[in-house]
């Protein structure tokens, strides 16, 4: 596939996730907050390993996650994530490039290990996650392929990426690159605690460079500081082009400057897992907008895939995303 063809490009944190089912005592011993994302250190992840419970290794990182959904439905995609060249590297660029996705980062030759998340899942089907950073912060400027920016329709840029100065500075030439080719910037907040951590660079993000925002209703009213979910419909409403407010069993908002649509949630028999819910309806959604649908269209899109995931254990499709939209009859 060209660069020159591609409908996505995502940016994000390349990581491989570690998922164990545990309980709530287990969080509660070890300190862990429920249902949210810990940055942790080297020492730390190896403790926590350590004490956790018989684990799945899998290719994982919020908008890596996306990408291959977004291949999966038979988007042509690319994506920029920094690595270590080690057994992990190996595993994550493997898998990613299976799916079709181009992606041509250079490994990080000196320096700390691949990046690692330890997903906890508790039988609510909670995800709590613990993230060695490790690789992927060292992302820089010079490793953005900007011919596959400036040609791809959209650049997916990932909020958990903006944890160090050099990411900072990779996201707004991304974003000069892709605006400069009169193309889409999107931009996933990623987590509340994320938002705590950049609300004001977030919110300059936004109003200056982001045209598709992607956030659920806590972290929606975390970024405009909001004590209603109305008040904060309102600001993100003056504040981007489409903003994408996801809200689990309730589905989910798609707000523009003139309309609000309400997309309900699709149909699942049993929620086995909510980890990579919102990254999969980010794909779905980008899926359908690369492709002219309408707003409604691509909600729906979104909530497929959304609920495809949260069936099963893991942050990816289990199955054929291009099939299962077939025969929901959604493309």
């Amino acid at each position: 596939m060209s660069k020159a063809n591609l409908d996505l490009v995502g940016i994000g944190n390349a990581i491989v996730d570690v998922l164990s089912k545990t309980d709530d005592a287990f969080l509660s011993s070890n300190k862990i907050h429920k249902g949210t994302m810990t940055l942790i250190e080297a020492e730390q992840a190896e403790a926590l390993y350590a004490k956790m419970g018989p684990g799945m290794e899998v290719s994982g990182g919020s908008v890596a996650n996306s990408i291959a959904a977004f291949a999966s439905m038979s988007g042509s995609a690319g994506y920029i994530g920094k690595l270590a060249n080690d057994q992990l590297g190996q595993v994550f660029r493997h898998d990613i490039k299976a799916y079709g996705v181009e992606f041509d980062t250079p490994s990080l030759e000196d320096g700390p290990p691949t990046a690692r998340c330890l997903i906890l899942i508790t039988p609510d089907a909670q995800r709590t996650m613990c993230t060695f950073l490790g690789a992927c912060v060292w992302i820089a400027p010079s490793d953005l392929n900007e011919e596959m920016i400036k040609n791809a329709k959209v650049t997916y840029l990932e909020g958990y990426l903006y944890d160090r100065p050099r990411a900072k500075q990779t996201f707004r030439k991304a974003c000069e690159i892709s605006h400069a080719g009169g193309k889409k910037v999107a931009l996933s907040l990623s987590d509340p605690f994320c938002v705590e951590r950049h609300r004001d660079e977030f919110l300059d993000l936004v109003k200056s460079d982001v045209d598709i925002l992607f956030a659920n209703e806590d972290e929606i009213s975390s970024l405009y500081k909001t004590s209603t979910f109305d008040e904060a419909i309102h600001y993100t409403r003056e504040a981007c082009e489409i903003s994408v407010i996801t809200r689990s069993a309730k589905g989910s908002l798609i707000i523009t400057k003139d309309e609000t649509i309400e997309v309900p949630a699709e149909a699942v028999a049993q929620v086995v897992d909510t980890t990579g819910a919102g990254d999969m309806y980010a794909a779905g959604f980008l899926y359908g907008l690369t492709r002219s649908k309408s707003m409604a269209e691509c909600g729906r899109i979104g909530s497929i895939a959304a609920a495809e995931v949260i069936a099963h254990v893991g942050a990816r499709p289990q199955t054929n995303l291009k099939q299962l939209l077939q025969e929901k009859k959604a493309v």
